[in-house]
C-alpha cells in the first residue's frame, strides 16, 4: 500500500508542475479579476458536483479572507441557493440554472468564472454565454481539451481524471485568490 501511495503522490506532483506552464493564464485571470473588483464588480462562480464545492469554497475566500486581512472582495457562488436552483430546474430546465441567476445578477463588468472538469456541462456552458451577452468577463478552469467557446479565458488542466483536474481547479483558484487579495486592504 505505501508503494501506491507513493505512485498517487507523484502523480499529483507531476500535475502542479504542469500547472506551472499555466502561469500566463493565471496572470490574465488575476488582472481579470483584479480590475473588475478595483471597478467595484464582482465575481460569480459556477459548476456541478465537486466543482459546485470549489465554486462556494472560492467565493467563500473572496468574501472572507485567504491570507490577509482586508475588506470583504464581492464575489458569490451560483450553487449555494437550493431553493433558487430546484425552482429553476422545475420551472425551466436543469440547463438554465446558472444561465438565470446571470440573468438576474450578472452586471457589465463582473466576472463569471465556470468550472467544469469536463468543459462539456450544459448549464456552465449556458452560462458563459449569458454572462458574455450581458458583457460580464468570462473565465473557464476546465480539463485537458479546449473547447473553442467563445469566452474570454480559458484554463485548462493536462489531465483526464476528474479527481486530478479539481484538485488543480482548486490549486489554482488559491493561487488566484492570493494575488488578487494582495493589493486590497
Amino acid at each position: 500500500m505505501k508503494e501506491k501511495i507513493v505512485e498517487l503522490i507523484e502523480k499529483r506532483k507531476n500535475n502542479f508542475n504542469l500547472l506551472k506552464n499555466k502561469s500566463n493564464e493565471i496572470c490574465e485571470a488575476v488582472r481579470i479579476i483584479k480590475t473588475a473588483l478595483e471597478n467595484g464588480n464582482k465575481i460569480i462562480f459556477c459548476g456541478n458536483g465537486g466543482s459546485a464545492s470549489d465554486a462556494n469554497h472560492l467565493a467563500c475566500e473572496f468574501v472572507s479572507r485567504f491570507k490577509k486581512e482586508r475588506k470583504a472582495l464581492p464575489s458569490i457562488s451560483l450553487c449555494s441557493n437550493n431553493s433558487i436552483i430546484t425552482a429553476i430546474a422545475n420551472d425551466y430546465s436543469f440547463d438554465d440554472v446558472f444561465k438565470r441567476q446571470i440573468e438576474a445578477l450578472g452586471q457589465k463588468g463582473d466576472v463569471l468564472v465556470a468550472i467544469s472538469t469536463s468543459g462539456k456541462s450544459k448549464n456552465v456552458i449556458k452560462a458563459l454565454y449569458q454572462a458574455k451577452n450581458q458583457e460580464l468577463k468570462t473565465i473557464l478552469l476546465t480539463g485537458e481539451n479546449k473547447t473553442g467557446l467563445d469566452i474570454d479565458l480559458e484554463i485548462n488542466i493536462l489531465n483526464k481524471s476528474t479527481e486530478q483536474i479539481q484538485e488543480m481547479h482548486i490549486a489554482l483558484g488559491h493561487i488566484i485568490c492570493e494575488l488578487c487579495e494582495k493589493d486590497f486592504n
